[in-house]
């Protein structure tokens, strides 16, 4: 019989049941009769998109957000047959990608309508595209004030259909500025009014990410796009007073200890010798590093899950290892369990506590979780 390798423990365990539970709970809470659109972009936020989005589209969602064309691609190939819309728009040269996989650019650029227009014409087929406003965010979208002009240029481009309308919203999770995502909202109706002035007919009206849906009922159009929300990430994105859905998360990041040794007091562990032992310790040895996407500013302040109790991270956090000390953790031995992002009994561990310790938020973390960490699917059969 062939020998079985053994490979290496680390992994994120992706839970597509808590996924599917988020999106109803979403759902419910935000309203059920408004159609939405998960935002897979960035792997699902690091959870796998073709995975996550296939899971989504048999729970019932209605489009799909991707940043770059390369996303929707990957998704087609997947299976996903539901609308995908390319947020980030795409780059000259890639109107192919857009017309063969059947994805919906979003549009904020005269030059880049003219490309996809002739490439339309060129093909014989017409394309619907959504346009973007830029209501306040300052980053892409046509500028608010300039919504009569664009809906007026756009109607020179007789193959391309103005199908979606939407913004983006710059702090909808903060009630200190609830008065500026008020104004983002009566900029974006104004530039809706001038779309329709200029006789275009947007079937889709999309305002609302994951805090805006849930804080501000007045945006929540007829589409709404979830993305943090999806993934259990809302911890330290919406103040604890939030009125907000019930959600689950989705991702554990797990290893387990590879090697143990004691430390006498007073030695120093790591790169920079920036920790010392105080006492007489047992230091595991995780095979995990910023490599795989966990934190190196981590450092000297993080805790893991052994045994159902917090150890904490001494030393400096390398490429491919990361040590922790098991001194006070009884019987911890080569082979257990190490949590890093996850529950283990009474020890919990979330994104965005790694986030917090190194003033970022838990997108960051879980996007950073990089491709040499597998990802294993969990769900019902």
């Amino acid at each position: 019989m062939p020998l079985q390798t053994k490979k290496r423990p680390t992994e994120a365990l992706i839970d597509l049941d808590a996924l599917a539970f988020n999106f109803q709970s979403s759902k419910q809470f935000i309203g059920s009769d408004l159609k939405y659109m998960a935002v897979v972009k960035a792997d699902a936020y690091g959870h796998g998109a073709p995975e996550c989005a296939l899971r989504l589209e048999a729970d019932g969602v209605d489009w799909f957000g991707v940043a770059i064309p390369e996303e929707g691609v990957e998704l087609r190939q997947a299976g996903v047959t539901r609308p995908i819309l390319c947020l980030g728009s795409f780059w000259p040269g890639q109107e192919a990608l857009i017309v063969e996989h059947h994805l919906t650019p979003v549009i904020f650029d005269e030059h880049i309508a003219d490309l996809l227009n002739k490439y339309a014409v060129g093909v014989g087929v017409d394309i619907d595209i959504h346009v973007k406003i830029d209501t306040g965010m300052g980053r892409v979208g046509v500028r608010y004030e300039r919504a009569a002009e664009f809906a007026a240029t756009l109607k020179r481009f007789e193959n391309l259909h103005v199908n979606g309308l939407m913004t983006h919203f710059a702090s909808a999770e903060d009630p200190a500025e609830n008065e500026f995502t008020g104004k983002q909202i009566e900029r974006f109706n104004a530039a809706l009014d001038q779309f329709l002035i200029a006789a275009h007919s947007p079937e889709w009206i999309d305002l609302a990410n994951s805090p805006g849906a849930i804080r501000h009922h007045d945006s929540r159009g007829n589409l709404i796009r979830l993305g943090g929300a999806l993934y259990g990430l809302l911890d330290d994105i919406l103040i604890p007073e939030t009125e907000s859905p019930q959600l689950k998360p989705v991702l554990s990041l797990r290893s387990e200890i590879a090697h143990i040794k004691q430390i006498a007091a007073g030695e120093s562990l790591g790169y920079g010798r920036t920790f010392f032992t105080k006492r007489d310790s047992l230091i595991a040895l995780v095979p995990v590093g910023y490599a795989d996407g966990y934190p190196r500013n981590d450092s000297d302040r993080g805790r893991v899950c052994v045994k159902g109790q917090a150890a904490p991270v001494v030393g400096r956090i390398s490429m491919d290892w990361t040590l922790i000390d098991v001194t006070d953790i009884e019987n911890a031995a080569v082979g257990d369990e190490v949590l890093l992002i996850g529950r283990s009994n009474g020890c919990y561990i979330t994104a965005a506590d790694i986030a917090r310790e190194i003033d970022t938020i838990g997108y960051e973390i879980t996007c950073g979780i990089s491709p040499r960490v597998p990802r294993i699917f969990k769900e019902k059969q």
